[in-house]
């Protein structure tokens, strides 16, 4: 009776408490937002439906307008008033930095699926944060490295002038002079921003080859959208460094074919990925993003750490979450490391012509499988300070 008692009282209150930090309403919000919401309850659902629990799972949301003010004011609240045991998804670098502080004061773990400074699992590091879906290295690695073999040496960068726009230039760039090419110049864009015409003259200008595009979101398919009115795309080529499955359908076949990019999940991959991107659909009526996917893989992940040790404990779970394998539709084998990176295969992907789609969403061919190994920084060149060398 004292075992059982004991065992019960582990996860405190008797419930679990996710909270959603997310983009609802800006630049962002289609690639992650409510979709992300929608994942979170699925993942949820399902949890409960297959394991059984003890224990209650509830979700809490907040819109974070990509400002990290708001997101560490409300991850302060959520924690203390609200009793939330986990921060999640925090699209946008500024935010999700800002909340890996919070969680590490708080003493409360924090999986990041949105955002992509590699800042996270480096100088940011901490022993309560996940970094889940993607980074700007392996985004970097699988566009910019497939781009410059193919021929695309002389680079020009547009760039977000944040956290992530300068951490994916910066990988970008490495990248591109490995494989033998070479930065000509870049420009720095605020975020968001609606008007990159003088942006875009700079990069016509420089005698580039491929303009590297260091920005996602209504950014990216902004750029996009005016480069092609400028007849800059007859020229020159444009290399989305982080594109996402709903920018090629708010931008269109005719506009994207060819492009190369680099995606941790697309649906139709798999029959996995299907099924579970058709239970998606039916809610959200949009294909998922990686990281509307990442995002449920993580929160079910989470919930069967929780699960096993039969508590919410930081320490505990964070040390179950690095010890379990990660095996669903969004990853297999995949491992979370010291430095809090979820390593995983990503794909390198290649945007059909309007000929070649057969049916709706139908937008990708997969060129290359990049595997986890080299998909993602390795640990020897961690700045991590949890790494020890």
């Amino acid at each position: 009776m004292l075992l059982a008692t004991a065992a019960q009282a582990q996860v405190s209150d008797g419930v679990v408490k996710i909270g959603v930090l997310t983009d609802l309403s800006g630049t962002y919000s289609d690639l992650a937002g409510n979709g992300t919401l929608i994942a979170t309850k699925m993942a949820i659902d399902d949890f409960m439906a297959a394991e059984k629990p003890t224990f209650k799972v509830e979700m809490v949301s907040a819109d974070h307008q990509n400002k990290g003010d708001i997101s560490s004011n409300k991850a302060r609240e959520w924690i203390e008033r609200d009793k939330v045991d986990v921060i999640t998804e925090l699209v946008t670098s500024s935010t999700a930095l800002a909340v890996q502080k919070i969680g590490k004061e708080k003493n409360r773990i924090v999986i990041i699926n949105g955002a992509g400074s590699t800042a996270i699992t480096n100088e940011a590091c901490n022993d309560v944060t996940v970094h889940y879906t993607y980074d700007t290295f392996a985004v970097a690695n699988g566009t910019a490295k497939a781009v410059t073999k193919a021929g695309g040496k002389k680079w020009f960068f547009l760039t977000a002038d944040y956290a992530f726009g300068h951490a994916l230039e910066k990988d970008a760039s490495d990248v591109v002079k490995s494989s033998g090419g070479e930065v000509v110049g870049s420009v720095r864009h605020p975020f968001p921003t609606s008007d990159f015409s003088s942006f875009l003259l700079k990069a016509q200008s420089s005698g580039a080859q491929i303009i590297g595009l260091a920005n996602a979101g209504g950014d990216t398919i902004n750029s996009i959208k005016q480069a092609a009115e400028f007849g800059i795309t007859g020229k020159q080529q444009l290399a989305g460094l982080l594109m996402f499955i709903t920018d090629i359908h708010s931008l269109g076949l005719k506009t994207t074919q060819g492009m190369y990019l680099t995606e941790g999940f697309y649906w139709d991959l798999n029959d996995e990925t299907r099924a579970w991107s058709k239970r998606f659909f039916a809610q959200h009526k949009r294909m998922p993003t990686m990281v509307q996917a990442g995002q449920y893989s993580s929160i079910m992940h989470y919930l069967k750490a929780v699960k096993a040790i039969n508590s919410d404990d930081t320490a505990k779970v964070m040390a179950q979450m690095k010890k379990m394998p990660i095996n669903d539709f969004f990853a297999k084998n995949g491992t979370i490391r010291e430095d809090g990176r979820m390593v995983h295969d990503m794909y390198l992907m290649q945007v059909k012509t309007p000929a070649e789609s057969k049916t709706p969403w139908d937008y990708y061919k997969v060129k290359a499988v990049i595997p986890a190994a080299e998909a993602f920084q390795p640990l020897s060149a961690s700045r991590c300070p949890l790494i020890k060398k």
